[in-house]
């Protein structure tokens, strides 16, 4: 099997479906978007200590949550040979994530105020894939005004960025590692 296609020397790339679009499409830019987060997830699963590793079956999980997300908007609506599989494979998932958020959220010490993204390796590594799913999640919000996707990725992807800042503080906790208050927040979680 031969892993080039030779489409994108054109600057362009087949969706699912067999559709070609540019790769500068904002469905390819959702999608890339949410591969970019995968990878990263991978690589923050790398950096893992060993009073973090319980956190590595759950980053799994959320990378396969995001390939079946990606799937998701890799496909047109209109496509009546593939329907969306993120809601029918994955229901809960949104769910999930928040109980892990409010379970993260009991257990490190109470904030008020902005944090300074940062503190060990794995939590660093959590508060950049938060970045970069809220960079994501606005890439999705582009193609939702041009096209239709799959809704309930978009709101997936919203609470995992809530979910990646939970857990970037509990990896914090774990290791023993205080979180730095933005010296010039003002009070803003209630």
């Amino acid at each position: 099997m031969k892993i080039y296609t030779r489409t994108g020397d054109k600057g362009q790339t087949r969706i699912i479906g067999k559709t070609i679009v540019d790769k500068d499409d904002t469905r390819v830019e959702a999608y890339g978007s949410v591969d970019e987060l995968n990878s990263w997830v991978g690589m923050t699963i790398s950096l893992l200590t060993p009073k973090t590793a319980v956190m590595k079956p759950e980053l799994e999980e959320i990378q396969q949550l995001l390939f079946d997300a990606g799937r998701d908007l890799a496909t047109l609506k209109s496509d009546t040979r593939h329907d969306f599989i993120f809601s029918k494979l994955n229901d809960g998932a949104t769910d999930w994530l928040e109980k892990k958020i409010d379970d993260y959220t009991a257990k490190v010490p109470p904030v008020n105020k902005f944090i300074l993204p940062g503190g060990t390796q794995p939590a660093s590594a959590l508060q950049y894939a938060r970045t970069v799913t809220r960079r994501a999640e606005r890439r999705i919000v582009s193609l939702q005004k041009n096209d239709a996707s799959n809704n309930d990725v978009l709101i997936f992807i919203n609470r995992l960025s809530d979910y990646f800042f939970a857990a970037a503080r509990y990896a914090n906790f774990l290791d023993s590692y205080d979180d730095i208050l933005y010296r010039n927040s003002r009070p803003v979680f209630r």
